[in-house]
């Protein structure tokens, strides 16, 4: 049994989704000698220079903070050698790791991926298992190699998605088991009981970034589907019609029994705006124009007649 302490860790991770990871790192204790992340990016109507989330609470910890933009760069290779980890854990950094940085560790790269792999490789595994309906998913920690989340298993968990949870929700859902996941390598490393297991291939599938253009409404669709279009890809990019020249973004979506041409608006009220799809019908409880907030159905109809008319 060796303790969290002894072991030389670093941590390479970038968004909102790693922090819940770092902080359980820092609270086990081990010997955190720095944090790579990726460098500060231009946000906001002022395109100011802003830090990762990762950096924040690495500075406030007191932890060395590394920002390359190639991690892969010689020069990096080497700094990351010099600093002798024992462990590099990783978790949406936003980088591929090269074959020169996989090899430095001695207990490896462990990887944070949100999904149950080998299901959901790659960059969206929260949005692509909503967008597809799935009823469970998870997190797994896992040995990286060179290649896209094909590495083998350590420790995974589960949870059931919600038919309603947006990716949203379960994105912040997923951090915190990401965080428990990481928690249990980190004891069974300790322990000297940790096992790998090998993925198989054959029952993988992808899950590519998702682009702005993923999000335009098919009326023609069944209502389900667009439903689970829609909380899958909300906060972003967000589902999409045309309501004449103007798009609406559509939110908090439920398909319900109803009929009609596809894209008809067959009701409008304060429940919501009901939309005929190519099978069933989508309750919409919020929407949104272009450059304005995104208002509850009962808010948006205020001065707005939208029954009877078309979105395409």
């Amino acid at each position: 049994m060796i303790s969290p302490s002894s072991i030389r860790t670093l941590f390479m991770g970038t968004p909102d989704f790693a922090l819940a990871t770092l902080q359980g790192l820092l609270d086990a204790g081990v010997n955190l000698v720095a944090v790579y992340t990726q460098p500060d990016r231009p946000k906001g109507r002022g395109n100011r220079l802003s830090p990762p989330p990762v950096k924040d609470l690495a500075q406030k910890h007191g932890i060395p903070v590394h920002q390359p933009q190639k991690l892969r760069a010689p020069e990096v290779v080497e700094e990351l050698k010099s600093l002798a980890p024992d462990l590099i854990v990783v978790v949406a950094y936003g980088q591929i790791l090269p074959k020169s940085v996989l090899e430095i560790p001695k207990y490896g790269c462990i990887n944070v991926h949100a999904s149950l792999l080998p299901r959901y490789r790659g960059a969206a595994p929260i949005n692509k298992a909503v967008v597809d309906g799935e009823s469970e998913t998870g997190v797994t920690t896992m040995l990286m190699d060179v290649g896209l989340d094909t590495g083998d298993m350590l420790v995974k968990r589960a949870t059931p998605i919600d038919p309603l949870e947006t990716a949203g929700r379960l994105h912040d859902r997923l951090a915190l088991l990401g965080r428990e996941a990481m928690e249990e390598t980190l004891r069974r490393i300790c322990e000297g009981t940790l096992a790998a297991q090998k993925q198989d291939d054959a029952l993988s599938n992808y899950a590519p970034m998702m682009k702005k253009e993923d999000g335009r409404i098919d009326w023609s669709r069944s209502a389900l589907e667009i439903h689970n279009q829609v909380r899958g890809l909300d906060p972003w990019p967000g589902t999409f019609c045309l309501l004449e020249a103007e798009v609406l973004k559509l939110a908090d979506t439920r398909p319900v029994e109803a009929s009609g041409a596809p894209g008809e608006i067959l009701r409008a009220d304060a429940e919501g705006v009901l939309i005929a799809c190519g099978s069933g019908a989508l309750l919409a409880g919020e929407l949104q124009l272009p450059g304005k907030k995104r208002l509850k159905a009962s808010d948006f109809l205020r001065g707005r007649a939208l029954a009877g008319r078309r979105l395409e």
